[in-house]
């Protein structure tokens, strides 16, 4: 063990320099001597002479006496050697204490929650920082975005988990996990509002007002994501898959059958739809029916993998791979439910459509009598003028005899005439709201099928548009339509970029450490 008795270090030190000075002085006293000793030896008998010739000793004899400069060579050599060595000696073991007993640079590590700095960023290597690391807006900026795809993902998961829970328990007992999941959806709507209101309306010169906004996205999400914690282990022994693993199978098995036989019905609906509409109205559900039928295929490997890792005693492989069954099963049901939801809604809309022609004229009529006075009049005349050609338009198309999308002619009404409406036409917030909510299902049940490759934009703009039409009015349905679109869009070109989703992972309640919990391979 060493000792930790800190007065043994200046003992070894102090003898380390006594040893150097002693020999030091040996040299010095040595070279005096050598310098001194031909003074000595002439003051007393005269040295003995060799036996040499003749004219070797008559040409020593004049120098005999007085000391040659010869002989002060060697002693002022060896002088100057010993002091060289000496201090030398001292000057290395004082640099050897100082970088022993010098303190360890601080740490460049950033602090934890941080992102260190990106590469050919920060200091040189080998320097230190003046001041702690502050991350660049474009790194706080990623860092907000990755959060809120990640508390999305944990949101939208927890939510299809309850769903299966549902079905095996009371309202009773799965009451506080509603609880917690609709905290954890509002904290998640507040993150999601301030980021669209980073993107809209803070200039890229007010820096600490972006830099206040992107920390408050992170302190939502990581929020919605604690209340989810919270809950995990909760709801895992609420479910208890390893012990009731058979009960929820059998959920996850009647809800694959039942999902099994909509889908054949799908196809058939979507195969009449294609006959009396146009192409365009069924774009939003384009490959679905072939997706869910791949999600019910793996639905079919997975439960089946999941009851025979069950036989074979192996129980964490099979909550594993019933966790995956489940995803899919949940994933196959939304792309179903899509095409029967865009079924009723175009047979809404077709009904909708006179009545809305007829309120469009009201409106347009009551327009050109009040002259509302925050419009220009030259601005009035040109949206009158506008909203007339739009209504003609959309007769035409009902009157041709050619398939068309019923509700985007809806949609072509409700903005041409949303400018000059006055709110004579009830039929038009109605119209309004069928077609922003059939917009906003559409970009949810997309964004929510390919999770794994959606990023943060899409995501914003679709929380945006949910917002907007929970309002009601006629100006934010508009607003909600408009955004829903756009959403759909960014999600779409996320898709195309990085290509078809993967298979989905396994639900799991839970924030984000739960989440990479359950995201552990299995055994």
């Amino acid at each position: 063990m060493t000792s930790s008795s800190p007065r043994g270090r200046p003992r070894r030190a102090t003898s380390h320099i006594s040893v150097r000075v002693a020999h030091a002085l040996l040299g010095a006293t040595t070279g005096v001597v050598w310098l001194l000793l031909p003074g000595m030896t002439t003051a007393g008998e005269p040295p003995v002479a060799l036996a040499r010739s003749a004219p070797a000793a008559s040409r020593a004899a004049p120098q005999q006496d007085e000391t040659s400069p010869t002989n002060l060579v060697l002693p002022i050599a060896a002088v100057a050697a010993a002091g060289l060595l000496a201090g030398y000696a001292v000057v290395r073991h004082t640099r050897r204490t100082r970088s022993r007993t010098a303190p360890a640079p601080p740490s460049r590590t950033p602090p934890p929650g941080r992102t260190p700095p990106a590469t050919g960023t920060g200091p040189p290597p080998g320097e230190l920082p003046a001041r702690p690391y502050t991350p660049t807006p474009a790194e706080l900026d990623r860092q907000a975005q990755a959060a809120l795809v990640e508390a999305d993902d944990c949101v939208r998961t927890s939510r299809e988990e309850l769903g299966f829970a549902r079905q095996l328990y009371d309202e009773r007992r799965v009451e506080p996990f509603s609880r917690a999941l609709r905290e954890a959806e509002s904290e998640l709507a507040a993150a999601f509002a301030l980021r669209q209101r980073y993107d809209e309306g803070l200039p890229q010169e007010e820096e600490r007002a972006r830099r206040h906004t992107l920390a408050g996205i992170a302190g939502r999400c990581a929020e919605a994501g604690r209340v989810l914690d919270a809950q995990a282990a909760a709801f895992d022994e609420l479910r208890s898959l390893h012990s009731a693993l058979s009960e929820a199978a059998a959920v996850a098995e009647a809800r694959f059958r039942a999902l099994a036989a909509r889908t054949g019905q799908a196809q058939a609906t979507l195969a009449g739809l294609g006959e009396r509409y146009a192409h365009s109205a069924l774009e939003p559900v384009t490959g679905y029916v072939e997706t869910a039928k791949d999600r019910l295929v793996t639905a079919t490997s997975r439960l089946n993998e999941a009851r025979q890792a069950a036989d074979r005693g192996e129980g964490g492989r099979a909550v594993a791979r019933l966790r995956s069954g489940e995803t899919a099963v949940a994933q196959a049901e939304v792309l179903v439910t899509a095409v029967e939801r865009l079924a009723r809604e175009l047979e809404a809309a077709g009904a909708m459509l006179p009545a809305a022609l007829t309120g469009a004229e009201v409106e347009l009529a009551a327009a050109r009598r009040t002259s509302p006075a925050d419009i220009p009049p030259g601005e009035l005349r040109s949206r009158i003028l506008h909203a007339d050609a739009v209504l003609t338009s959309v007769r035409g198309e009902l009157t041709g005899g050619r398939p068309y999308d019923p509700l985007e002619e809806l949609r072509r009404i409700v903005r041409a005439l949303a400018p000059v409406a006055t709110g004579r036409a009830g039929v038009l917030p109605a119209a309004a709201r069928l077609a922003a909510g059939s917009a906003v299902a559409a970009a949810d049940g997309f964004l929510g099928t390919h999770r794994d490759v959606v990023g943060a934009e899409a995501r914003t703009r679709l929380a945006a548009a949910t917002r907007a039409l929970a309002s009601g009015t006629l100006p934010d349905l508009v607003r909600a339509d408009t955004l829903a679109t756009e959403s759909r869009a960014l999600a779409e070109q996320d898709a195309r970029l990085h290509g078809p989703p993967p298979d989905p992972a396994p639900l799991a309640w839970g924030g984000p450490a739960t989440r990479r919990r359950h995201d552990e391979p299995a055994p």
